[in-house]
């Protein structure tokens, strides 16, 4: 099961590359703000649950789709663009096994304690 659900977080990585595909941005803006949703973890530095709200709220895939959907709507090109980035990044995190985060400490995820 641990594995079809990769192979589906490796889907969704390629469906946001797929959808990025078809904006006017050049790959290598992708590539170098990949790593910026991970700025959500800044709240830890106050506390182990804020940190989690706003780690979650930024990795949340339900995000992502809004950000897309109504960039595409209303013609916004770089809230498409946010919405493919925080798509593929979640997925790239949850193939390895970077899950949502509990309140209690970052390592706790929904996908299992990190690096047991």
């Amino acid at each position: 099961m641990k594995n079809l659900l990769k192979l589906e977080e490796l889907f969704l990585f390629g469906l946001a590359l797929f959808l990025f595909s078809g904006l006017d941005y050049g790959w290598g803006s992708y590539a170098l703000l990949f790593l910026a949703p991970d700025l959500g973890m800044i709240g830890y530095l106050l506390n182990p649950r804020l940190g989690a709200w706003t780690y979650n709220l930024i990795h949340h895939k339900g995000l992502a789709v809004v950000l897309y959907v109504g960039g595409s709507l209303f013609s916004v090109p770089w809230l498409m663009f946010a919405g493919t980035l925080l798509l593929g990044h979640s997925s790239v995190d949850r193939v390895f096994s970077y899950g949502l985060k509990h309140e209690d400490a970052f390592q706790n995820t929904h996908l299992g304690r990190i690096g047991k």
